[in-house]
């Protein structure tokens, strides 16, 4: 292969090392694919490390050991979510979205690549410091965002289904309460889904009560895992009594009031 130089390998270097998020990259891949030393990779390497900190866009870590190497993780400044956030909330606070029965409409900003994409982000980077084995979400407007969270984390999007497919094999299914309605709902997810004893994050749209949050938790049991985390796109501030109490959410919705304004601001959760 024809010598490239340094800015060229850097360059390489961070293509791979993004694109891989949290999976450990023996040097040996970088020094026969650019042809250098691993002396010159080493260095490469700390002139990447440098600009990902300093820009706030990731971090490169060091796993020692002969099956050892580096692996990167993903990151996004405080300024960057705040402006981002602030961004959604005046996206969501256009009166037309509000549709009768005082909901919101937003399966667009659901399916909006560029959205979700910094969304999914924001809160990948708030796990990023976890083991996770698995981004767990229910069916269906949560997908996209899930996906995202998957995609950066470097793990595997696990589909929680309302009801049971024959496709899927074998399931275990759940009654949970819904927070909200108090109505007795059922989800369910296949064995072959996940291992037994993964670490998992629940990923979803929107929260109310925390119902369906709390089913994922108990569904997980079943499974002998563990959940570590639940990030939300929006939380709904109405309801006051949640059935969970650790999660992050970008944005609280405070309600929609008698002139039609939707009232929502950036979270506390992620100041």
């Amino acid at each position: 292969m024809k010598k490239l130089n340094r800015n060229q390998r850097v360059i390489g270097i961070t293509k791979i090392l993004t694109d891989s998020p949290n999976k450990v990259i023996n040097l040996n891949v970088f020094t026969e694919k650019f042809n250098a030393a691993k002396s010159s990779i080493s260095e490469d390497l700390m002139i990447v490390r440098e600009v990902l900190n300093s820009l706030n866009m990731g971090t490169i870590e060091t796993i020692a050991g002969a099956a050892g190497g580096v692996k990167y993780r993903c990151n996004i400044s405080g300024e960057e979510k705040l402006e981002f956030v602030d961004e959604l909330c005046t996206l969501l606070k256009d009166k037309e979205r509000v549709i009768p029965g005082n909901f919101i409409y937003m399966t667009d900003i659901m399916y909006n690549p560029e959205i979700v994409r910094k969304a999914g982000l924001v809160l990948a980077s708030t796990f990023s410091n976890l083991d996770v084995d698995y981004v767990v979400t229910v069916e269906t407007k949560g997908i996209p965002l899930a996906y995202e969270v998957a995609k950066m984390l470097g793990v595997q999007l696990v589909i929680v289904r309302r009801d049971t497919k024959v496709t899927e094999g074998t399931t275990v299914s759940i009654n949970y309460v819904s927070g909200s309605s108090k109505r007795i709902q059922t989800m369910s997810l296949a064995k072959k889904a996940i291992n037994k004893g993964s670490k998992c994050i629940f990923i979803d749209d929107f929260m109310k009560a925390g119902g369906t949050a709390l089913g994922i938790f108990n569904l997980l049991k079943e499974f002998e895992s563990e959940l570590l985390g639940i990030g939300v796109l929006i939380d709904n501030m109405e309801t006051k009594n949640k059935l969970v109490e650790h999660y992050i959410s970008l944005a609280e919705l405070n309600g929609i009031d008698e002139n039609g304004s939707v009232n929502i601001s950036p979270s506390e959760r992620i100041k």
